[in-house]
C-alpha cells in the first residue's frame, strides 16, 4: 500500500479546527443529555457504515471504557433486530444512519418525524452534529489511511 498524505500533518490548522469542532459537538451532546457511552455507539455505527477501521476500533474501546456492555457494542450494527436499544436510541440510530447514508437521499421525513416524537430539539441537533463530525473524522482517517495495527504483534496476521 502506498503511503498517503496524513491530513493532520499536512494541514495542522485544518486538523485542529476539526478537533475544536469535535470538542464543541461533544459538549453539545453532553448538554443535550445524551449519555457518553451511547454517543460512542453512535460514532461506532457511523464508522461501521463508512468502513473506517481506525474509528471502529477507537469508538468500540471508548464505548467500553464509558461503561457500555459488550452486548450493545457488538449489536449496534444490528440494532433493529435486538432488544438492547430503547425507542430514543433507535430514533437516534436511525437519524444517524440517514445522515451517514446521505448519498442515498435526503433524511426521510418519516425518520425525522419519528425522532421528534421521542427526542428533544436539542437532542436531535446534537445527534445531527455528532453525525456530521464523525463522518468528517471517518473521511480524514480513511483518506489518510490511518494504520490499524493490533496492540499485540502476534495478532498482526499477514495474508499472502
Amino acid at each position: 500500500m502506498e503511503d498517503r498524505v496524513n491530513l493532520g500533518k499536512a494541514s495542522p490548522v485544518m486538523y485542529k479546527s476539526v478537533v475544536q469542532l469535535d470538542c464543541i459537538a461533544t459538549q453539545f451532546i453532553e448538554d443535550a443529555g445524551i449519555d457518553e457511552g451511547f454517543s460512542h455507539l453512535l460514532k461506532l455505527r457511523a464508522s461501521q457504515i463508512n468502513q473506517c477501521a481506525f474509528c471502529i476500533r477507537l469508538h468500540s474501546k471508548d464505548a467500553s471504557d464509558s461503561g457500555e456492555p459488550i452486548e450493545r457494542i457488538s449489536l449496534v450494527s444490528a440494532w433493529r433486530e435486538s432488544l438492547y436499544f430503547d425507542n430514543k436510541e433507535k430514533a437516534a440510530l436511525e437519524l444517524l444512519e440517514s445522515i451517514t447514508l446521505i448519498s442515498q437521499g435526503q433524511v426521510p421525513d418519516t425518520v425525522y418525524k419519528a425522532a421528534t416524537k421521542v427526542l428533544t430539539k436539542a437532542q436531535i441537533a446534537a445527534i445531527e452534529w455528532l453525525s456530521i463530525v464523525i463522518n468528517t473524522w471517518n473521511r480524514v482517517a480513511i483518506s489518510s489511511r490511518y494504520p490499524v495495527l493490533p496492540a499485540n504483534p502476534d495478532l498482526n496476521l499477514q495474508f499472502t
